[in-house]
């Protein structure tokens, strides 16, 4: 009926298309009897994603329409299906979509529109290049459709005839540029919100450039929720490693509304779906995860979650690719879609805009932080007079033994030598085992940098100059006593670097450990506990500036490559005297002196000098009876020291930091046999002229268990440091051996 048609598109002006589908919807359902009417929209980009807006006079939650498996004829062919081509399983798939019995079914593709193109009379060949006229031009094929109208269950209880899908290709004749206009305008509404929501997630992203964690969990959210998907995990690549690190996670939220987190993912760069787009820069959509070959379905096993779909796509710098995010799971669908492909891009650019600007912001903040700790230094210490260095060098002691006969003895004591006298002997030290001559250091050079690290320590009762000198001496002792560099054992090389470690590897200690310094959000906290070994580190830093300070740099000598080997030295072994590394080393240093140490194996040379720098940072405890005591009042002022600032801070000290818990010969012995009797067993085993070390640590511990029963004995003092001015704990303890 012409009126009929011609009063329902009067009706479609002003409305939206999902009014516009339930108007043609009634009036399909009235000319043809279906029971049902839907129409499907196809757009170009997601022909195997289909959305349905209403099925008949109901509005619906977007659905997807299994494409695949029912309409790919029509898609590729305008092809109308009928009832009877419909094979059984399809048949399940639409009721299930429908929810209803079908007993009759035709689907009606609607083709493309043909458009109208400008040409000129010059176009048409005549040679008139004035005259203007329109012709129409297909510019897409006929074969393709634009809509699929579907009738569902006529109510005669007949099949569909072709009459029926005649009125519905007249109806789409007069009404298909209506819908197909107003679908084309709420997509562009659409897509101008999508990016309106772009610009202001990278706005939020450019707000958290102090923090990159925080910066990645807030680039996971944010991309999680562009592209409605249930998890994401975002990978930085690690050139240095060749790996994939993944440190923070989104998506599994906890009761309190906090997210899980995870361990440390490292993965090895190439491997699975992240690493592919990693080497190959390309974004990767996948619609059937356990489908893919790339896929690696023990995360799953062993996580409990099903990845269904992923999207997984690269973010560049200016440098390169530096991180791959992983988007797993598209909700409310069956997977991700062209437009998700084309958010992520976008996204990825902006992210790899803020990453970069992060890091370059924490590279500027560490700069700062040095620049606030060097500046300190300089302000604290000084710089060192040249009447010093002068009368160093001119005073120099051409023999250790000059200072004393018996320095190059494991049982003597360097505390013992004045402290005036103590950087004489660092100078002999470095003439005796010809370091000087080997790597043609200059005397005045020399004696700077002595005296300048000398100031570079601070005044806690323990971790000062004097511990420096001591531990530097008994390194002395091993490179001298077992031959290690004439025997070549280690090189000429590593020996200088074990010199200057001991004696840089504390400098400008301030009386507190790492705990504490994490704690209590020290600078030093903000500049290294993402590393680690927070103490150590600074170290290492300190010492790098004293060496660049003009006329310190012993080091001028060596060459280019022997220079950047021994300032990797030093920065291990410096590390390596933090216990925490040291026991992780443990397996593999016991390892070494099961089966022997190799001079030809590069770790184990590794390993060797972390265990002298080890052995010489605990020296103290290989040395008499006297020494032992003096060292632990020193080590436990200092501890007291600590635990006292962290109960001001409303903190518990561990109890050997503990002055009101901590029974010292107990946490003596106990330091002893965990940490010091195996490093000098080890030793031991390894060397057999580094015997006597052994037995005088096992000697320090037989002491302290005596010192320990006797104040049993006689019951512990209100004051726990008064121990150490007990006369007759000296003697018993020294009348007993």
């Amino acid at each position: 009926d012409p009126v009929t048609l011609l009063n329902l598109c009067a009706s479609l002006t002003g409305l939206d298309s999902s009014h516009i589908q339930i108007n043609i919807n009634k009036y399909l359902e009235q000319v043809t009897e279906a029971g049902t009417a839907l129409i499907v929209p196809i757009e170009r980009k997601e022909r195997e994603n289909l959305f349905v807006q209403v099925i008949g006079t109901k509005k619906q939650d977007t659905t997807a329409i299994p494409v695949e498996r029912v309409m790919r004829e029509q898609l590729d062919q305008c092809k109308v299906i009928h009832f009877s081509e419909l094979p059984e399983k399809n048949l399940r798939e639409l009721k299930t979509f429908l929810g209803a019995e079908i007993q009759s079914f035709v689907s009606v593709p609607i083709p493309c529109t043909e458009k109208k193109k400008l040409l000129t009379n010059g176009d048409r060949g005549d040679g008139t290049e004035d005259d203007i006229t329109f012709r129409e031009k297909r510019t897409k094929t006929n074969d393709e459709a634009e809509l699929i109208v579907c009738l569902v269950n006529k109510k005669t209880g007949d099949q569909f005839s072709d009459k029926d899908v005649q009125l519905v290709q007249e109806c789409f004749r007069v009404c298909a540029g209506v819908l197909l206009n107003a679908l084309a305008f709420e997509e562009e509404k659409r897509i101008r919100a999508q990016y309106q929501k772009l610009l202001t997630v990278t706005k939020n992203l450019f707000i958290h450039l102090d923090d990159v964690t925080v910066l990645l969990r807030q680039i996971m959210s944010e991309a999680r929720m562009l592209t409605q998907a249930e998890r994401c995990s975002l990978f930085l690549v690690d050139r240095k490693s060749k790996e994939l690190i993944a440190k923070v996670f989104d998506g599994n939220i906890l009761p309190d509304g906090s997210v899980e987190q995870g361990p440390e993912v490292r993965l090895p760069l190439g491997q699975g779906i992240a690493g592919h787009v990693a080497t190959t820069g390309e974004l990767v959509n996948i619609r059937d995860a356990y489908h893919h070959p790339l896929f690696y379905r023990g995360v799953d096993q062993d996580t409990g979650f099903k990845t269904k779909n992923i999207l997984c796509f690269p973010i560049c710098d200016e440098t390169g690719i530096i991180g791959v995010a992983e988007l797993c799971n598209k909700e409310n669908n069956t997977h991700f879609t062209k437009h998700d492909e084309e958010m992520a891009v976008a996204f990825s650019a902006y992210c790899g805009l803020a990453i970069m600007h992060s890091l370059m912001y924490k590279r500027v903040a560490d700069a700062q932080y040095r620049s606030k700790l060097s500046n300190e230094l300089m302000m604290y210490h000084m710089k060192v007079p040249e009447e010093e260095v002068n009368s160093l060098v001119l005073n120099m002691i051409p023999e250790p033994s000059a200072i004393h006969p018996e320095f190059s003895l494991f049982d003597f004591s360097p505390r013992t030598i004045p402290v005036p006298d103590s950087a004489r002997a660092v100078f002999a030290m470095f003439k005796s085992l010809g370091l000087i001559h080997r790597w043609r250091i200059p005397e005045e050079t020399l004696g700077r940098f002595i005296l300048m690290v000398k100031r570079g320590y601070r005044d806690p009762p323990y971790h000062n100059w004097i511990h420096a000198f001591t531990v530097c001496h008994f390194s002395y002792l091993f490179l001298n006593n077992l031959n290690l560099m004439q025997n070549k054992i280690i090189s000429d090389l590593e020996g200088l670097g074990l010199l200057v470690s001991c004696l840089c590897h504390d400098v400008d200690h301030r009386g507190t450990n790492n705990s504490f310094q994490i704690s209590s959000n020290s600078v030093l906290a903000a500049l290294y506990s993402s590393e680690g070994s927070v103490m150590e580190r600074h170290h290492f830093a300190q010492s790098m500036c004293i060496l660049n300070t003009e006329g310190c740099n012993i080091l001028e000598n060596l060459t280019k490559q022997e220079y950047t080997q021994c300032l990797d030295l030093l920065r291990d072994n410096i590390l390596a005297t933090d216990i925490a590394h040291h026991l992780r080393i443990l397996p593999e240093l016991n390892t070494m002196a099961e089966t022997g140490y190799s001079p030809s194996s590069g770790k184990h040379h590794s390993l060797l000098s972390s265990l002298i720098m080890t052995a010489s940072d605990l020296s103290d405890q290989t040395k008499d009876w006297k020494n032992s005591k003096q060292t632990a009042q020193l080590v436990y002022a200092e501890f007291f020291s600590q635990g006292d600032l962290e109960k001001a801070m409303g903190n518990s000290p561990v109890e050997s930091m503990d002055r009101e818990r901590a029974f010292i010969p107990q946490l003596q012995i106990e330091f002893l046999d965990h940490i010091a009797i195996p490093v000098f067993r080890i030793m031991a085993d390894l060397f057999k002229d580094a015997q006597e070390p052994y037995r005088a640590v096992l000697r320090t511990k037989d002491q302290w268990l005596r010192a320990g029963r006797l104040l049993v004995e006689k019951g512990v003092p209100g004051d726990v440091m008064d121990i150490f001015q007990d006369k007759n704990l000296d003697l018993h303890v020294l009348s007993s051996q």
